[in-house]
C-alpha cells in the first residue's frame, strides 16, 4: 500500500475508497479563487462495477495499491469487451465502458505496444503509447488562397472513424502522428 495525494491522482490509478479497490477513470483538477483546489474523480469500483464521483481536496491523503502491469497489444473487439493480449498470447479482457477514452485509437491486431495494468489477477487500466501512427481515411482538399501556414481541417481514422483537426496538407492515406495523452494531431509521417 502506497500513500497517494488527490491532487496527484490521474486515470488508472487504484485507490482504496470505504475499504474497496477502486480504479479512477477521470481525475479533473479545480482550483478556484478563494477556495483550497479540488481534484473531482471519476471512479469504477473493482469488487462491484459500479461507477460513482467523489471530491476530494487537492492535499487529501488516499490510500494506493501497487498493481502488477504488463506489455500486452490489441487484438480484437467482442462486445462489450476489448481483448489484449500478452507476448505468451494469453487473451485479458477489458470491459469497453473502462477505456472510454483509448477506444478510438484502437485497431484489430494493432502493434503498439500498451500497458495493461492488473488488480488481483484482473485487467482493469491500460495506457496507450505516448504516440501513435495511424492512416487518414477521409479529409476534406485544403482551401487555396490562406497563406498563414496554420490552416487546420478535420481528419477521419480509418478503421475507428475518430475524427480529428490536423494541418491543411494532410491528404486521404497519409499516416499521421497523434499525442495520445491530448488528441492531437503532431506529424505527417513520410
Amino acid at each position: 500500500m502506497s500513500v497517494k495525494l488527490a491532487g496527484e491522482l490521474q486515470s488508472g490509478n487504484v485507490i482504496i475508497v470505504d475499504s474497496n479497490p477502486v480504479v479512477v477513470l477521470k481525475a479533473q483538477y479545480n482550483k478556484s479563487g478563494r477556495n483550497s483546489a479540488v481534484v473531482k474523480v471519476r471512479m469504477k469500483n473493482l469488487m462491484t462495477e459500479r461507477i460513482s464521483e467523489a471530491i476530494y481536496k487537492a492535499d487529501e491523503k488516499l490510500e494506493g495499491v501497487m498493481l502488477e502491469r504488463k506489455d500486452c497489444t490489441y487484438s480484437y473487439y467482442a462486445a462489450p469487451m476489448q481483448v489484449f493480449v500478452d507476448s505468451e498470447f494469453n487473451p485479458y479482457e477489458i470491459h469497453e465502458e473502462t477505456l472510454a477514452d483509448i477506444t478510438k485509437y484502437l485497431i484489430p491486431d494493432m502493434t503498439d505496444v500498451c500497458e495493461v495494468t492488473f488488480y488481483e489477477g484482473r485487467p482493469i487500466s491500460v495506457l496507450l503509447p505516448k504516440t501513435i501512427i495511424r492512416e487518414v481515411e477521409y479529409t476534406e482538399p485544403v482551401v487555396r488562397g490562406d497563406t498563414s501556414g496554420k490552416i487546420t481541417k478535420t481528419a477521419v481514422l480509418k478503421h475507428t472513424k475518430h475524427e480529428l483537426q490536423v494541418s491543411g496538407f494532410v491528404e486521404i492515406g497519409d499516416k499521421i502522428e497523434i499525442d495520445t495523452e491530448t488528441g492531437d494531431f503532431k506529424k505527417r509521417i513520410a
